[in-house]
């Protein structure tokens, strides 16, 4: 019986899926964070580089792998708010149907700061929206990426990605990574590699996607130098881009992890992981020590 994998290929991943050998008797297919949560979801694949906060939502029939992540610890260069006013004078806020995760993310942060903009959906680049009304726009992957170094950029040899300013052309940008990092201190993790507890993936699948992720991490300027010229951008924006993620839920990403479940989905069921590398046989729920 073939298993299907549904990944979510944005460059943030590329250190595990670009060098992916799939074993026999898997495939896989691509599509935006929100088309994989509904794949997953509806049982059309059975596992996926999901959104955070799908899997918290549906914790009562999702396991993640306990080993894999997308998390950053403080900026994350390709979540952001790009807005022409201070985020207390925001108003109005255009929202992409791509992710579910940041706009559950950017939900949790206007309400701790107090905030009630109107949230609307809308696609098209931020300087676009911004233009045509709205004072506030979320942008999610690459092309946030690339919108933000055009406000941020250009980086020089004389300059690293975090001199680089968060305002350009009268556009302000709000990593919202950052802003969990200044609220919390925690790490961010915006996705975890789930599937159906009645249907775990098979051990030849998860010991491709370790030694895929110890290839590409051990590479990473290879892997920058491929993404850089479709991303239109410099090759050191890319392998910072890149070295600055977290792809082993680590006891801190599981932290922050289980505090933006308790703010966003308050009630949730019990988080669980699958075992780790080894001879545990059992999931087991992540229970935090603090």
């Amino acid at each position: 019986m073939t298993y299907r994998a549904g990944w979510i290929h944005y460059t943030n991943v590329a250190p595990i899926l670009d060098t992916l050998a799939l074993p026999s008797g898997v495939t896989a297919i691509t599509g935006v964070p929100t088309e994989m949560n509904a794949a997953l979801l509806s049982g059309r694949v059975d596992i996926a580089n999901i959104s955070a906060v799908e899997f918290i939502r549906n914790a009562d029939i999702l396991e993640a792998l306990p080993d894999f992540s997308v998390a950053v610890l403080g900026p994350v260069y390709s979540v952001n708010l790009f807005h022409t006013r201070p985020l207390r004078h925001v108003r109005r806020i255009a929202l992409t149907a791509q992710s579910a995760m940041s706009v559950a993310l950017l939900e949790v942060l206007l309400r701790e700061w107090g905030l009630s903009p109107v949230l609307e959906r809308a696609e098209g680049d931020a300087e676009t929206l911004l233009k045509g009304g709205y004072d506030g726009v979320l942008r999610i992957g690459d092309s946030a990426l690339r919108e933000w170094y055009g406000v941020a950029g250009p980086l020089t040899p004389q300059t690293t990605m975090t001199s680089l300013p968060d305002t350009g052309r009268g556009i302000t940008v709000t990593d919202l990574a950052c802003a969990w990092f200044d609220l919390t201190g925690h790490p961010f993790t915006f996705a975890v590699w789930a599937y159906r507890k009645d249907n775990p993936p098979p051990p030849a699948l998860i010991q491709a996607m370790r030694e895929a992720r110890r290839e590409g991490l051990g590479h990473l300027a290879a892997v920058a130098r491929r993404h850089a010229p479709r991303l239109g951008l410099p090759e050191r924006v890319v392998q910072h881009y890149l070295w600055n993620f977290r792809y082993h839920l680590e006891a801190p990403d599981r932290l922050g992890l289980h505090e933006f479940a308790a703010k966003a989905v308050p009630g949730h069921a019990e988080l669980t992981f699958g075992p780790r590398p080894g001879p545990v046989a059992a999931s087991r729920p992540y229970e935090p020590t603090h």
